[in-house]
């Protein structure tokens, strides 16, 4: 059976890169504010914090930005970076709303323990906040163990890792 995904690597710093880190970035800082603040991310800071994380930890040859592209259209990532010799640290996992619950969300993970092993990393660990319950579930269902803290990150309150087989 045919499917309408493909993914594929993406240069960190591309226009496509770029348009799904803003989309991610809103919806993930939104919902944080929304939550506990009431009200949508200030315009002002959202541009500031998009800015400032440029992506460049997810180059090779340390890294790796994925982009899941549905029908020939960009609609999702998963980014996979070395943090220790053998350990790759999984990021920026999203799809965007309108194909949820289409299989792209596997697939790009899959794609990123992939890109992991070929950096070198026997383990992926990754980190998320309490109410992304969706991704939880996710990471869960994919054979993510939680696991202990492993950053000082403000924002995790959940800390998995996952074995890969070689």
């Amino acid at each position: 059976m045919r499917t309408p995904w493909t993914v594929s690597p993406e240069p960190y710093d591309s226009p496509v890169a770029a348009a799904l880190w803003r989309a991610y970035y809103t919806e993930v800082s939104d919902r944080w504010y929304l939550l506990h603040e009431g009200h949508a991310t200030d315009p002002a800071e959202l541009e500031r914090e998009i800015a400032a994380e440029t992506g460049e930890q997810l180059a090779p040859p340390r890294g790796q930005l994925l982009v899941g592209w549905y029908d020939g259209e960009p609609a999702g990532t998963a980014g996979v970076r070395l943090v220790g010799p053998d350990t790759g640290e999984l990021t920026r996992v999203f799809v965007t709303k309108e194909l949820r619950g289409k299989g792209g969300a596997p697939l790009l993970v899959a794609a990123a323990e992939e890109a992991a092993r070929g950096l070198g990393a026997g383990s992926v660990r990754l980190d998320t906040r309490g109410d992304l319950v969706e991704a939880r579930a996710l990471y869960a269902r994919l054979g993510y163990q939680e696991t202990e803290r492993h950053n000082d990150d403000i924002y995790a309150e959940h800390w998995f890792v996952k074995r890969l087989a070689r």
